[in-house]
């Protein structure tokens, strides 16, 4: 009995594929004709990016897009500014401003914004934005802190969800839906009961409010790609459950975490300046965002730059790590 011979594929123009090639040596021309032949599906964003119809793309680079007019919009090149200003005053902020965060003149007390104080001075003549530059290193690093508490936690108890499964999967995902279940605002706090006052304890509070999100995510993101031909063939090839799971599910399943993350990382700046607007945060004098906005409040009538400035500087820090979150988001679609 004999096979039937293997045709070689027809392009679009009628001609053979092996002919295309010529049989040479090259193997870019012979990847290029095949991918034809094949009718390989064009990648979204080199098609947006100005990709001709019909025409399939093998490759994808940043460079090759932005040579054709794909080029970060003006709001993420401002977030990405705004970020990296937040970041330089939390890692040198004596670069930033000259007088001291925690002490002041009261001779200068509660003066409005100036060329000599930008944002003004508070009730015992310290600048303001003295205070606020020096803060960031409380508020960004607690931010952190909460992000990697939730990422990591979340992150393994979504992977051994989606890929173990079964009786685990239930008892894991009814212990996250048991966290959807309490008020956040009342989970960081009890959490702050348990572990006492202070930025990090503060962070850890947020971070355990964020491991639900973090856990559903990875975990449905587990679940599609292990449903996909390529590890179902990686397993029927005698792949490892450890060695696929390393080798193609979570690097394929984990960029839509990291999209999380940057969000997770907004929102975790303003829950802790909530929390030490509260009075669980850092203690005064510590030059905490929050804080700051809570020692103004008794002087919005008379000072208002000592509420509306910190608040200002929160909201457009936020804005931009949500900003560049959804960047990231469209970027892993």
């Amino acid at each position: 009995m004999t096979l039937p011979q293997a045709h070689a594929p027809i392009l679009e123009d009628g001609t053979d594929a092996a002919a295309a090639v010529g049989g040479g040596d090259d193997a870019r021309v012979r990847g290029e004709a095949r991918d034809e032949a094949a009718v390989t599906v064009v990648d979204p964003i080199a098609r947006d990016a100005g990709a001709a119809d019909g025409l399939p793309e093998r490759r994808f680079s940043a460079a090759r897009l932005f040579a054709r007019g794909r080029r970060p919009s003006w709001a993420l090149l401002v977030a990405v500014a705004v970020i990296v200003i937040a970041v330089l005053w939390a890692v040198v902020p004596w670069l930033f401003t000259s007088y001291d965060p925690i002490v002041g003149v009261p001779a200068e007390k509660l003066l409005p914004p100036s060329a000599a104080h930008w944002f003004g001075t508070d009730a015992i003549g310290r600048d303001l934005y003295a205070r606020v530059v020096y803060g960031a290193i409380h508020s960004l690093s607690g931010a952190l802190i909460a992000v990697t508490v939730g990422l990591a936690a979340g992150t393994v108890i979504g992977v051994l969800a989606g890929s173990i499964g079964g009786w685990l999967d239930d008892v894991l995902m009814r212990l996250v839906d048991v966290l959807l279940s309490i008020p956040g605002l009342l989970l960081m706090l009890s959490v702050i009961i348990l572990l006492g006052f202070g930025t990090v304890n503060a962070a850890i509070a947020v971070g355990v409010v964020s491991i639900a999100s973090f856990a559903r995510l990875s975990r449905s993101e587990v679940v599609r790609v292990r449903r996909t031909d390529y590890v179902e063939a990686a397993f029927g090839s005698g792949g490892t459950f450890a060695a696929v799971l390393g080798r193609h599910v979570l690097p394929n399943s984990l960029t839509a975490v990291v999209g999380l993350a940057a969000l997770q990382f907004g929102s975790a700046i303003l829950a802790i300046s909530t929390l030490g607007f509260l009075g669980y945060g850092a203690p005064p004098p510590t030059p905490e965002w929050g804080l700051l906005i809570a020692e103004g409040r008794n002087y919005v009538a008379t000072a208002w730059w000592l509420t509306t400035l910190p608040g200002l500087v929160v909201l457009v820090v936020v804005l931009s790590a949500n900003r560049i979150s959804q960047s990231i988001g469209r970027g892993t679609r």
